[in-house]
C-alpha cells in the first residue's frame, strides 16, 4: 500500500488514545492562573499567553531543574476539591477537543493533600471531575473514555501507599500504577514489595524507565519487577547494534511489552536530540509496540495532534503509521481485552480506513 501522507487538519480527526499523560502537567494555562488567584498563589505572571510561553521556554531551556520547576505552578492549584474538580473535568474535555478516544491519566495523590485532602479523598474528587468531564464529552458528540493510573514517588516513601490506593480503587475508574519522579539514583527495585503487592492483586503497572537512565532500569522494571510497559524506555536503543537486537531490547519486543514514547518531551529533557532522529521511528520500524503520547501538555506546549504532525513533517510518518501506534496505544490499554478489540474495530480502524480511502487531490 502506498503511504498517505497526511495534514494537520486531517490528523486533529484522527481517532487518538494517550497512554503517558500527566494530570498535574496538562492544565489549562488561564485556569493555572484563576485558580492560582483564588488559594493566593504567586505565579510567574498572571497573564495566560505569558503563562504559557513561560512554560515553553522553561521546558525548553535544557535545563532538567527548571523543568521540574515548572510542576510548582500547577500543584499549587490542584491542593482542594474545587482545584482538582475543575483541572480533572478540563483534562478530559481537552482530549476530547483532540480527537482523543482513549487516554490514560496519570497523578500521585500524595502530592495533592497539602490543603488538607486525605488521599483517598484525591482519588476520589480525581475521579468525579474525570467523570464530569466524559458525560460532557459524550453529550456534545466526542466521547473520550479515560482510566486513571495512580503513581508513587520513587524518591519518597508512599509508594505503598500509592498501590493500596490503586487496588482500593480498581473497580472505580483506576486502571493501573506507575511510580514517576526522579529515575537516576531511585531504581524501580526499590519498591519491589509494591509491584510484587500489584502482582498479586491482579492491577497491572507501567514503570518510568529508561530515560535519565539507561539500560539497567529498563531491565529492573521489565525483568526483576515485572512492568506490563514502560514509561518513555527511549534508551532501549543502547542495546541495539547496526539493527541487531541485544537480549533485552529482544525480550521487550517479543514479549510485546509496550513503549509510552513522548518526542517532545525527550527532547525537552535531553533524551533524544531531534524529532527527525528520535528512537520511536527506528524502533517501530524493527517491530517494538511503540505509543505515541503527550506526557505533559502544557509543560511541553503540545497536544497528540502536534506530536503526530511533527512526526509526519520531520520523521516522514505516514497516516498508515499513525494507525500503527494508535492501535499499538489500544492493545497495551490498561482495560479488559473484548473492550481493547470493540474499541480499534469500531472506533479507531474506521476513523484512519475514512482518511486512507480519501481520494488524492
Amino acid at each position: 500500500m502506498t503511504a498517505t501522507r497526511v495534514d494537520t487538519d486531517v490528523i486533529r480527526r484522527l481517532p487518538k488514545a494517550v497512554l503517558h499523560d500527566h494530570l498535574d502537567g496538562g492544565l489549562r494555562p488561564a485556569t493555572v492562573v484563576e485558580l492560582a488567584a483564588a488559594v493566593g498563589h504567586t505565579l510567574p505572571t498572571t497573564d495566560p499567553e505569558e503563562l504559557a510561553r513561560w512554560y515553553a521556554e522553561a521546558a525548553g531551556s535544557g535545563d532538567l531543574v527548571r523543568y521540574i520547576a515548572t510542576f510548582e505552578h500547577t500543584l499549587a492549584v490542584m491542593q482542594n476539591r474545587e482545584g482538582l474538580l475543575r483541572v480533572a473535568e478540563e483534562y478530559v474535555l481537552d482530549l476530547a477537543a483532540d480527537g482523543v478516544v482513549y487516554a490514560e491519566v496519570r497523578y500521585a495523590p500524595e502530592l495533592n493533600t497539602k490543603g488538607g485532602l486525605s488521599l483517598s479523598e484525591v482519588v476520589e474528587t480525581v475521579q468525579e471531575g474525570l467523570a464530569a468531564g466524559m458525560a460532557k464529552a459524550a453529550a456534545a458528540g466526542t466521547p473520550v473514555r479515560v482510566g486513571t493510573l495512580l503513581c508513587g514517588m520513587r524518591m519518597f516513601d508512599r509508594v505503598r501507599e500509592a498501590a493500596d490506593l490503586a487496588v482500593a480503587y480498581r473497580d472505580a475508574g483506576v486502571v493501573g500504577f506507575d511510580i514517576a519522579g526522579a529515575e537516576d539514583g531511585f531504581p524501580p527495585a526499590d519498591h519491589l514489595a509494591s509491584f510484587e503487592h500489584l502482582r498479586r492483586e491482579s492491577v497491572p503497572f507501567t514503570i518510568h524507565a529508561g530515560e535519565a537512565h539507561g539500560l539497567p532500569s529498563i531491565h529492573q522494571a521489565v525483568q526483576v519487577c515485572g512492568a506490563q510497559r514502560i514509561g518513555h524506555g527511549v534508551r532501549i536503543t543502547e542495546d541495539i547494534v547496526d539493527g541487531k537486537l541485544g537480549r533485552l531490547a529482544g525480550w521487550v519486543r517479543d514479549r510485546r511489552i509496550a513503549l509510552e514514547m513522548c518526542p517532545t518531551s525527550n527532547l525537552q529533557t535531553g533524551a533524544a536530540t531531534s524529532i527527525a532522529q528520535h528512537p520511536i521511528t527506528a524502533l517501530k520500524d524493527l517491530g517494538f509496540r511503540v505509543t505515541l503520547n503527550t506526557d505533559n501538555r502544557l509543560v511541553s506546549g503540545t497536544t497528540m495532534t502536534r506530536e503526530m504532525s511533527l512526526l509526519v513533517e520531520e520523521a516522514g510518518w505516514s497516516a498508515e503509521d499513525l494507525r500503527t501506534v494508535t492501535v499499538n496505544a489500544v492493545k497495551s490499554a490498561f482495560m479488559p481485552f473484548d473492550e481493547r478489540r470493540a474499541l480499534i474495530e469500531d472506533v479507531v480502524l474506521p476513523g484512519y480506513a475514512s482518511v486512507l480511502r480519501r481520494p488524492r487531490t
